[in-house]
């Protein structure tokens, strides 16, 4: 084939990745990054083939490809990694039974100015911006095979494998000089799959906590939260807890809507907002007032219930306040029955707490320490409307 100067020409990592899709390759084939096109040339002689699209981000790849890589099967388009399927109309619909990418993977700091080689500022993030974008293409059962070198950080590419639900198998490592290359094989976790059954998609890693991960994705066009076990935790049921909590609480008034719920995820609306702390940072006197006034009457309602939320000494990152002023709790999992619930004496204890009372000096705001203490027990002995105003009207 005619060189050119904008073509990644065959190397090792080439080599050693054809080697898997010349056996792997299966269905709809997608190659991303064809550079000289030979991953998807492989793919293309496979019986098992039936069509390859291949893309590159630059132009003149493609046209180079176009003229010298001649197969019925094989489609070339110009597209960062997968934007031509939001763009061409035809294409829109398209999953794959199996997705190729050979990316680029050195660190800028090389400073070798090439598109086909640099994988951005660490080496990783193009890797990293391909596996939060593959689950919408990738088929069911489909398979996605992915070569990347050491000095991308394979920690790093697995920590991004794992945190978009998928599962990965090593085939291959090699060394070549001063560097190790790895070939992946990744697929949707059966977790993904279940979610994807549900009408989920695009399920992305959001945040983690001791006992659960929480991803974000879209269910009927809006966002959503999910809740998945962590495996590493010990806790036990605490899904199942969270689950039944949030129903009940849902039909007072309390707490993000429930959705949907298995024994090991649970599915709720997703709060776009500050957590507590941000916004108490950043907003006026009224507001706050007015925010801790609609937190202390959500907290009262769950004593009313008997509900203890067992977070609310420490709730930075358990109240979440959306844009339209309104306070969402979150995180019920580890909720329970109890005949002495403590909510909202919990809550005091947060608010006159030193690094917290002092932010909400700074907005103009005080509280009687002495008096807020001394309401708080007698709320204790008897949980009451009457008793809960006098707590808040320590709060000036």
């Amino acid at each position: 084939m005619p060189a050119c100067d904008s073509v990644y020409q065959p190397r090792e990592d080439s080599t050693l990745l054809e080697k898997h899709v010349r056996v792997l390759a299966k269905g709809v084939v997608l190659d991303v990054g064809t550079g000289s096109g030979i991953q998807a040339l492989t793919a293309a002689l496979r019986p098992e083939v039936s069509r390859v699209i291949a893309v590159d981000i630059q132009e003149e790849v493609i046209e180079h490809c176009r003229e010298h890589v001649r197969n019925r099967k094989i489609e070339f388009f110009q597209s960062d990694l997968f934007s031509i399927f939001k763009k061409n109309p035809k294409l829109k619909k398209i999953k794959f039974d199996t997705i190729i990418f050979n990316p680029p993977y050195l660190p800028q700091e090389l400073k070798v100015k090439d598109l086909s080689l640099e994988g951005g500022k660490k080496g990783y993030e193009t890797v990293e911006r391909f596996l939060d974008g593959v689950n919408g293409f990738l088929k069911k059962d489909g398979i996605i095979l992915l070569l990347f070198s050491s000095l991308t950080k394979k920690e790093k590419v697995e920590e991004f494998i794992r945190n978009n639900l998928l599962e990965l198998k090593l085939l291959e490592e090699q060394n070549i000089f001063f560097e190790q290359l790895f070939v992946y094989e990744i697929g949707k976790s059966e977790l993904l799959k279940r979610l994807e059954k549900k009408g989920i998609r695009e399920v992305h890693y959001f945040s983690r906590g001791k006992r659960g991960f929480i991803f974000t994705g879209f269910l009927k066009g809006k966002k959503i939260a999910i809740k998945t076990n962590n495996p590493e935790s010990k806790a036990v049921s605490r899904i199942e807890n969270e689950a039944n909590f949030l129903k009940a609480l849902n039909k007072r008034g309390i707490g993000p809507k429930f959705l949907l719920s298995d024994v090991d995820f649970v599915v709720r609306e997703f709060i776009d907002g500050k957590l507590i702390e941000q916004y108490l940072e950043i907003n006026d006197k009224k507001d706050i007032i007015k925010i801790i006034n609609k937190i202390f009457l959500q907290l009262f309602e769950m004593d009313r219930l008997n509900i203890n939320k067992e977070e609310m000494s420490h709730p930075h990152k358990h109240i979440i306040i959306d844009k339209k002023g309104k306070p969402y709790l979150i995180d019920f999992e580890r909720c329970r029955k109890t005949i002495k619930p403590g909510n909202v004496t919990q809550f005091c204890d947060y608010l006159i707490g030193g690094s917290i009372s002092g932010v909400l000096m700074g907005r103009g705001i005080t509280i009687n320490k002495e008096k807020m203490i001394l309401s708080s027990k007698r709320y204790k002995k008897s949980i009451s409307k009457e008793n809960l105003k006098k707590i808040i009207k320590t709060i000036e």
